[in-house]
């Protein structure tokens, strides 16, 4: 448990474990979430790819692929595809 005070204009300095457990950087942005009766701190960044993550959940069983050659294959299909339609323009 980490304690921090706040000053006057409501400014809070996060503990360095916190940061740490955090990956937060000077710089980087905090989100806030509303939990019930308490309020949860979190990386804005991290927050934002655990959002794409569950955005893409199951895509991958949907293209079949299985492994990092799969999606090689995959990044090469597209390219080729988009070679193609530049070619027609």
């Amino acid at each position: 448990m980490e304690l921090a005070k706040v000053t006057s204009k409501g400014q809070v300095t996060i503990p360095v474990a916190i940061r740490k457990l955090l990956g937060i950087r000077e710089g980087d942005k905090i989100l806030f979430v509303e939990d019930g009766e308490k309020v949860v701190m979190m990386n804005a960044s991290t927050n934002a790819l655990l959002k794409a993550q569950k955005a893409f959940e199951g895509v991958a069983e949907e293209l079949g692929i299985k492994n990092e050659q799969d999606v090689v294959e995959l990044v090469k299909e597209i390219r080729a595809e988009r070679g193609e339609q530049y070619k027609c323009e």
